[in-house]
């Protein structure tokens, strides 16, 4: 493969990669050249995702990674350190939204688990990631965020507030570390079939009336996530750093 969306010999770590967007952004790199650290809380999982990568032809390692977990995240890189030596990309996509209902009702259980998985995993990922970036020279880190950090869901309150801290963290991320041509950059899908989105998508009565505001008329497949995220990884991003890639059939706009 060659051009400016060609991603051999990077090495590219991404979490929540066991399902939904993070599979097919796992799966999407690793079709573009990149040796894919296919992360998330099971290893079996995360195994049979690398699996499919390495029976496409693609390179693939599996390293569990429970990203609420510190210690997880530093066995994740001291993996990647010893296995492979180097970091040029990093997806954080693995996220939780345990609680669905009036915001003032979250209980405290839910409020911490959705802070740790959604913010400070990435968080810390992020740091970690820095510091092995700015030694070989720079690299690229893609946050999935959500459509919900520009106009909070319905019921979805916790949730969406930690998506917000998380475009306002890559954009922190992304001033302080252009200078190591770091750039740093956050997706935010409109409503996608995952199993996270399951409370909705699986849910006529909530959402036939959210169908009727997207203009493309229906819910996103986690493949179309995708293109966005070799954007941001490659070289055809070079100078994109900072920025808040929509998908979202239109819902938005």
């Amino acid at each position: 493969m060659s051009g400016m969306f060609d991603l051999t010999g990077k090495v590219a770590v991404v979490s929540g990669a066991s399902r939904g967007i993070g599979q097919a952004i796992a799966e999407g790199l690793a079709a573009h050249g990149a040796h894919v650290v296919v992360s998330s809380r099971r290893r079996e999982s995360c195994e049979a995702v690398a699996e499919k990568i390495r029976a496409g032809g693609g390179k693939a390692t599996a390293v569990e990674c429970h990203v609420g977990n510190m210690a997880d995240i530093d066995a994740l890189f001291d993996a990647v350190d010893k296995l492979l030596g180097r970091l040029d990309i990093l997806v954080n996509c693995g996220a939780t939204s345990p609680y669905f209902g009036p915001v003032g009702d979250t209980d405290l259980a839910a409020f911490e688990k959705t802070v740790e998985v959604n913010l400070r995993g990435p968080f810390f990922m992020s740091a970690k990631a820095v510091a092995r970036m700015k030694k070989s020279g720079g690299g690229s880190i893609i946050n999935v965020a959500s459509i919900n950090a520009l106009s909070p869901g319905m019921h979805q309150g916790i949730y969406s507030i930690t998506k917000a801290a998380l475009v306002n963290m890559t954009k922190s991320f992304a001033k302080e570390y252009g200078c190591d041509n770091i750039r740093v950059n956050a997706l935010l899908p409109g409503l996608t079939e995952t199993k996270l989105a399951s409370a909705l998508t699986q849910n006529e009565m909530l959402l036939k009336p959210f169908l009727e505001k997207v203009p493309l008329g229906r819910v996103a497949q986690p493949q179309e996530m995708v293109g966005a995220v070799v954007y941001l990884a490659s070289d055809a991003a070079a100078y994109t750093t900072g920025a808040a890639l929509v998908v979202d059939g239109g819902v938005t706009s």
